[in-house]
């Protein structure tokens, strides 16, 4: 008899409750769970398909080892034993540094994914971190470490309260947003302009969610820290700015206006294609609204002055006084964030603490930019990357120019991929371990509740029992931690004991942490939990806001709602002045450098790239389900930039940049504005030797490697991916 089970979605940010049905071991259907706290039933067509993602026939069942050149199926065991082998030496020999390590998108989608790769990187000493973050959303976190002293302090649009939201280079519709966990995001702005309020979108294209809008601007790509200078510029010139309750806590208030003295309606439209009267309008209205929240996301980021835009986005936010209010943005608080603690001055934020070995790219959280990898691995010398531990990442698909990371790859002594699937990158892998499908993982939203429109938790343990042959996620990652350390044969547990241990020693010496002053193994001792992780998601809420357990967890299948967000100034800041700045000096040193993109002539064709609803970067392609339809990669080009250039609807033609040339099919169409065409990432999967079926039916064109990774957004390292100038030749 079929039965069923709760699961949360893990493949995107909404993180949707689902019901599964279920036969034996296989998921047969997927629907919204209408119980669930936070997301009331909703489902994408990715949630829908998730029993064909479960059951996908090309994930990998067992580890492959590499023998002879081959890759070849192996135990666990085997697995583990040729890393042992292998990775300890190299480091003894060539140093820590000659160690990599790459984590891609889907590491935030899983328990795994958050609770171990920050020990394997203390246990492995390398600096030598690349992130899908500097392909995405660093950016933000860059303006918001110099803002708030955090890089992960992101305040988000409290969507269900506020009066007037303008959305720039985002479209939630399809991608179901992002750095803003929002269940059914296209209901709430139909709900917001039910209630009266105003929705604003700019983007380059006619998306569908500037259909929503009230009105929507389509600027030219790239313009969007021009914009927002303006719309700055134009509050302080008209004084409009009411910052309110924020100005007390406000460093560089009155610095502000001279560094935007040359942002004026009149200088930035014409680099924006917009009208001056547009640009002041829009300012007005903003500062008139009752509440108002202004949200930009990855058009706004992957462009090379993505950290301004980051920034000036919370800039509005506080001139208008809308920061850390309800209706504007707010700072979530996650069920494992530690226990607020009195507000006073921290150790601040920055960037730059260490430079890459090649080209002297800048740190950024930690990070150094992914578009710098392959000359990492490349270039001879003391601290070349020899060794690669690449996490659920695919950066050949990813990342800029990945024919030359694809040779990269293939010159290493050895690597790693934690992966499901033998796709294009951990097709060069040395050893491949495979982790379950998501039906036989448990999983908490560690990294999306801390970016969630409302407070809430919610856990779903495995639907499914480990099949046999299979290793649990988490423990591959504590195996993977032991045999690069020396530990190999040590049980996995021990990771897990060993950091419970650290952590509640360190919460018992902590004056602010509810467990002061308390005996660590006792402590321990009382945790629940069948598993090392449960232990740890546990240890973790009994040290969080909320005085929650698991067991409270496991007794609210559907999730505990904790309500909607609420102010939390000044106890988020960490700056050194405890206070927000403003102005800070990096920010202020970048400005020079986006006046003179006032005076830039702009390039005939600029590329965007889009999201679709029923796609999630490089790694559903494989899904017959989410295939066809209008998830193709196509290039879009407006009627009368294809009347110009020769191009017709379902003609090929011949894109070029930087970093080299594709051949695509062409689709004429309005949804994007002249001067504009646009191609979809995360396809190409045409290269020997990966195992994807389906995807590989119908590869498409890897738009990434129209870039040579030369481009970048200098503040965070992020690579610009939308926004270049192309050159466009039609095809017989």
């Amino acid at each position: 008899m079929p039965r069923t089970a709760l699961r949360i979605c893990p493949l995107c940010e909404a993180t949707c409750g689902l019901t599964l049905t279920i036969e034996g071991t296989t998921v047969t259907g997927a629907r919204g769970d209408r119980d669930d706290v936070f997301s009331r039933g909703f489902i994408c067509p990715k949630g829908a398909a998730f029993g064909q993602i479960d059951a996908d026939l090309d994930r990998l069942r067992t580890p492959l080892v590499r023998r002879d050149g081959r890759l070849q199926e192996a135990t666990w065991d085997e697995a583990y034993d040729a890393i042992a082998a292998a990775v300890p030496g190299l480091v003894a020999e060539y140093g820590a540094q000659s160690v990599g390590v790459v984590l891609g998108n889907p590491n935030v989608h899983t328990m795994a994914g958050a609770l171990y790769p920050p020990l394997l990187l203390k246990t492995l000493g390398t600096r030598n971190l690349f992130t899908a973050s500097t392909l995405d959303q660093m950016p933000k976190h860059v303006s918001s470490g110099f803002l708030f002293g955090d890089p992960l302090a992101i305040p988000v649009p409290d969507l269900d309260r506020t009066d007037f939201l303008l959305l720039l280079g985002a479209n939630p519709v399809e991608s179901n947003g992002s750095l803003c966990t929002a269940p059914d995001f296209p209901g709430r702005l139909k709900a917001l302009r039910a209630r009266g309020g105003t929705l604003v979108v700019v983007d380059p294209r006619r998306t569908r969610t500037a259909a929503l809008a009230d009105r929507h601007l389509a600027p030219r790509p790239g313009s969007d820290a021009l914009l927002l200078a303006a719309l700055a510029h134009t509050l302080l010139a008209e004084k409009l700015a009411a910052p309110g309750a924020l100005e007390e806590r406000v460093e560089g208030l009155g610095e502000l206006g001279a560094a935007l003295a040359s942002f004026t309606p009149e200088a930035v439209a014409p680099a924006c294609d917009l009208t001056a009267d547009e640009i002041r309008s829009l300012a007005r209205e903003l500062a008139a609204a009752p509440t108002a929240a202004v949200y930009g996301r990855i058009g706004s980021c992957t462009v090379e002055h993505g950290t301004l835009a980051s920034w000036l986005v919370d800039v509005l936010n506080i001139l208008t006084g809308n920061l850390d209010r309800p209706g504007g943005a707010l700072f979530p608080l996650s069920a494992t964030d530690r226990a607020p603690r009195p507000a006073g001055p921290g150790r601040g934020f920055t960037v730059g603490r260490w430079h890459s070995r090649v080209s002297g790219h800048a740190e950024a959280k930690s990070e150094l930019p992914i578009a710098a990898l392959a000359e990492e691995i490349e270039t001879p010398g003391e601290g070349r990357i020899r060794t690669l531990i690449a996490i659920a990442a695919n950066p050949v698909l990813s990342a800029p120019d990945g024919d030359r990371l694809d040779r990269a790859l293939a010159s290493l002594d050895f690597m790693v991929s934690v992966d499901p699937y033998l796709n294009e990158t951990s097709r060069h892998a040395h050893v491949v371990l495979p982790p379950p499908p998501p039906a036989q993982s448990a999983h908490f939203d560690f990294a999306f509740n801390a970016f969630a429109v409302r407070n809430q938790a919610r856990y779903s343990p495995p639907a499914i029992p480990l099949e046999e042959g299979r290793m649990d996620e988490c423990e591959i990652h504590a195996r993977l931690i032991l045999a690069v350390s020396g530990l190999h044969g040590a049980p996995p547990g021990a990771v897990d004991e060993r950091v419970i241990a650290d952590t509640l020693a360190r919460a018992a010496a902590d004056a602010h942490s509810p467990l002061h002053g308390t005996d660590p193994s006792e402590q321990a001792g009382r945790l629940a939990g069948r598993t090392g992780p449960e232990k740890r998601l546990d240890m973790m809420l009994r040290l969080g806001p909320y005085e929650l357990v698991l067991d409270d967890l496991l007794e609210a299948p559907h999730g505990i709602d904790l309500g909607p967000l609420r102010p939390r100034l000044p106890e988020v800041l960490k700056t050194r002045s405890g206070r927000i700045e403003l102005l800070p000096d990096p920010i202020a040193a970048e400005l020079p450098r986006l006046r003179t993109a006032l005076a830039d002539r702009p390039a005939a064709l600029v590329l965007v790239g889009r999201r679709h609803l029923r796609s999630n970067n490089s790694w559903l392609h494989n899904v017959p389900a989410l295939t066809g339809g209008s998830n193709r990669c196509t290039l879009q080009v407006h009627p009368q930039d294809a009347a110009r250039l020769g191009l017709t609807d379902g003609g090929r033609a011949r894109v070029a940049a930087d970093g080299g040339s594709l051949e695509v099919p062409v689709e004429v169409t309005e949804a994007v504005r002249t001067g504009v065409v646009s191609l979809p990432h995360g396809w190409g999967h045409d290269r020997a030797g990966a195992r994807l079926g389906v995807a590989s039916a119908t590869p498409g064109a890897n738009v990434n490697q129209l870039l040579d990774g030369t481009r970048i957004d200098r503040l965070s390292g992020t690579a610009v991916l939308n926004a270049f100038p192309v050159e466009l030749t039609p095809l017989p």
